[in-house]
């Protein structure tokens, strides 16, 4: 039977790492199966194309996989998929949170054959092998005898074949602008392929923020594969980038890496010993990052990039959400922490609490100049079904757009917040993306890090530039020339800096055979 794993694009913007879901659940395809892969995010299609795959590739059943953001995207492609033959299930913390809607039993018309509740760890070779025998069932549950939800313990984490797995739709350097990749190719001979891939060490979060699926859809009890799972995945990565004379990051998928310290240290000594260092990112909560040898371990490891959930400077907005314990009295020792190792911080905030005032986005902006430069990121408060915070305005009759996912639209709001309009936060969020990414601010973070390798700095200017296009839209060669010029300045200086570096290094080779001569 073929199979079609599907992750729809995200309606925003063009994420640059793959889903793990999809390699995950292709490793528990029982043998005797023919799995492909697709990400819209990487490979978009129409519904008729996407019809259209499905006839010629003779898939019979499709997987997918959305999260709330998805959901309307990932309908229209179910659709498609079931009028050209194939029976089509959905997994996910979507469709967990809201089972009814696929199956047609709400306001919905069906888009489903079936549903996958929770982990698909344990269901999905049963799926598979019901698809492939006529009897599909409705509704999957990992369950026990006692109807208790099972959690994979990831002791027995499968092995995915990154060395099989076809990747081209993943290569970034083939996204790059054609006269780029020819000017990379004469350089280097090991930038033929450029890949961020996913990788899990642990499931689960004991937090619970009021705003978060997290702790709901994984659990609060944390979950660990062992060192060794989690180096040999490595090194197999390693091993496939480097046959195709490529370059590949590692993004740690858990919801917050470092949850367990004790732990995370040995998996970075691991690392370390057995030759499975990777630039990598992960998830941290700023409370973690105040512990020395965790930050030196980091940075040995291949640390490059941090992704900080902050949410917001006002320790009582945090409070009201359940985070408190973010201090935003700490944050600038931590990113001082990581930016003494060359880390930096993707730092995330949320606009629209109940607590902001309009002037959140300058006010934040003032406390962020303080900081070593990052990747500010900002979003609106979005109220996901079944967390407490979307029960809480449910039941406070606060929700303008119950089922917001049905009619997506991005940096827009569903609720009115106590002390700010909507219209007021959304200006807000648009004023932050503009003032944290505007040629001045991009000067300043290059200007705060003129003591950091030249290499680095470069890193961080296109990094900024990937960033920008998280709010504003940058996918056209016209909306990147115009991008480009805007920040001229920046990019001249830095490629006179690497001009003039080249020069050093040229001199530097020369001068011993002018003195012997």
């Amino acid at each position: 039977m073929n199979i079609l794993l599907y992750s729809p694009d995200n309606g925003v913007t063009r994420n640059f790492m793959p889903h793990l879901w999809m390699f995950l659940l292709k490793s528990l395809t029982p043998p005797g199966h023919e799995v492909f892969l697709i990400d819209g995010n990487a490979q978009p299609m129409t519904e008729d194309e996407m019809s259209q795959f499905v006839r010629d590739h003779d898939i019979r059943l499709a997987g997918i996989s959305a999260m709330t953001r998805m959901a309307a995207r990932a309908y229209k492609m179910a659709d498609a998929i079931r009028a050209a033959g194939a029976k089509v299930v959905f997994g996910g913390p979507h469709v967990t949170e809201v089972p009814e809607e696929p199956l047609g039993r709400a306001e919905e018309p069906r888009h489903a054959d079936a549903i996958a509740l929770g982990e698909a760890d344990y269901t999905w070779p049963q799926i598979v092998t019901d698809a492939a025998t006529g009897s599909l069932k409705e509704i999957y549950r990992p369950v026990v005898g006692s109807g208790q939800e099972m959690k994979p313990t990831l002791a027995d984490y499968p092995q995915i074949p990154w060395d099989t797995i076809p990747l081209e739709q993943f290569n970034l350097v083939g996204k790059l602008p054609r006269l780029v990749r020819w000017l990379l190719k004469r350089k280097t001979k090991s930038w033929e392929s450029l890949y961020v891939l996913p990788v899990e060490s642990g499931r689960g979060c004991p937090y619970g923020c009021e705003f978060c699926t997290v702790t709901g859809f994984f659990g609060d009890v944390i979950r660990f594969r062992s060192n060794q799972s989690v180096i040999g995945e490595l090194r197999r990565l390693k091993r496939r980038v480097q046959s195709e004379r490529g370059t590949a990051g590692v993004f740690f998928v858990d919801d917050n890496f470092a949850i367990n310290p004790k732990r995370t240290k040995s998996l970075l000594r691991d690392m370390i010993v057995e030759n499975a260092v990777v630039p990598w990112i992960a998830q941290i909560s700023v409370n973690l990052l105040k512990d020395e040898e965790l930050l030196d371990l980091m940075a040995a490891s291949g640390a490059r990039c941090i992704f900080i959930g902050l949410e917001s400077v006002d320790a009582d907005n945090l409070r009201r959400v359940q985070k408190s314990f973010n201090k935003p009295a700490d944050y600038k020792a931590a990113l001082d922490g990581l930016a003494r190792r060359g880390i930096y911080a993707i730092t995330a905030f949320i606009f629209g609490m109940d607590g902001d005032t309009p002037g959140v986005a300058k006010r934040t902006a003032e406390v962020m100049n303080t900081w070593p430069p990052g990747f500010p990121v900002f979003s609106l408060m979005t109220p996901f079904p079944s967390t407490p915070l979307y029960q809480r305005l449910l039941q406070a009759g606060r929700l303008e757009r119950p089922k917001h996912w049905l009619d997506f639209r991005p940096f827009t709001m569903s609720y009115t917040p106590e002390n700010i309009t909507i219209a007021q936060a959304e200006a807000e969020v648009r004023e932050a993306w503009t003032r944290s990414y505007s040629p001045r601010a991009t000067i300043d973070a290059l200007r705060r890090i003129s003591d950091r390798p030249l290499s680095e700095r470069a890193v961080v200017f296109f990094a900024r530039l990937a960033f920008r296009g998280i709010y504003f839209p940058q996918m056209t060669l016209r909306q990147w020339s115009i991008l480009l010029w805007k920040n001229r300045r920046p990019l001249i200086w830095l490629c006179y800096r690497a001009l003039f570096a080249l020069r050093m290094r040229r001199d530097v080779a020369v001068a011993p055979s002018e003195e012997t001569g």
